[in-house]
């Protein structure tokens, strides 16, 4: 991993690691952070928190995702429809059957074309090939799936079937309120590219796990994030 460097900055690493881990972590808006951090006595306005969100975000995100074990090969595709500045626009997305979020596109159009550059984004940089392609009924996957030879691998169906991918809509629903809608396509697809490796690393799932599997896990996240994020 690369470590990031600090520096000419007025504040110390670890606020701003902190306030950069609050705001991705948290359904937090930038002034929700400002507060926090001021109820700690650090008086830091919520447009510094923007930018120090902005410039670090990416890069703790990549360390994250280069630290991260290889998804499985079940992987389940949908699309949900987002307003950005007005305009009419589909967010892509692809989940494996264990909720990992695996890639995001912010996309005009919800077609064939748009499929494949999803795909061709998915087989490039997850390193491993499918076992299977769930997504809904929408002619477009099925397209994109036979001009790449996948066909023997994708099944089509409705929600039950592709639920994995619905569910995991509603942690960027919860963003898109806070923050009011999205402002425009390219902040929207930064963001999401950001938030994504975040919510893999803290997504623990306490639901299905004890309280001292939960501990274990849960600082096991901790020390990704201190990883990623150390100074250089």
């Amino acid at each position: 991993m690369k470590p990031i460097s600090f520096k000419r900055h007025r504040f110390p690493a670890a606020v701003i690691r902190h306030a950069v881990w609050l705001y991705y972590r948290f359904t937090l808006s930038f002034r929700d952070v400002e507060e926090l951090l001021a109820q700690r006595g650090i008086e830091v306005s919520y447009e510094t928190v923007r930018c120090w969100t902005l410039k670090f975000g990416p890069q703790i995100a990549a360390n994250l995702r280069r630290r991260r074990c290889l998804p499985t090969g079940r992987w389940h595709l949908d699309e949900m429809y987002v307003r950005i500045g007005g305009q009419k626009m589909w967010l892509w997305r692809a989940v494996d059957d264990e909720g990992e979020v695996l890639d995001v596109l912010v996309q005009k159009r919800r077609n064939k074309h748009a499929a494949l550059k999803l795909l061709r984004r998915l087989l490039k940089n997850q390193g491993i090939h499918p076992e299977t392609i769930t997504t809904d009924k929408l002619a477009s996957y099925g397209a994109a799936v036979r001009e790449l030879g996948l066909k023997g691998v994708h099944r089509p169906g409705g929600m039950r079937e592709n639920n994995r991918a619905e569910n995991s809509h509603l942690a960027i629903r919860r963003r898109e309120r806070k923050q009011q809608k999205f402002k425009s396509q390219g902040s929207a697809q930064r963001f999401l590219a950001t938030h994504g490796p975040i919510y893999n690393t803290f997504n623990l799932q306490p639901h299905l796990i004890g309280r001292s599997t939960l501990r274990q896990f849960r600082a096991e996240a901790h020390r990704a994030w201190t990883a990623a994020a150390a100074a250089a």
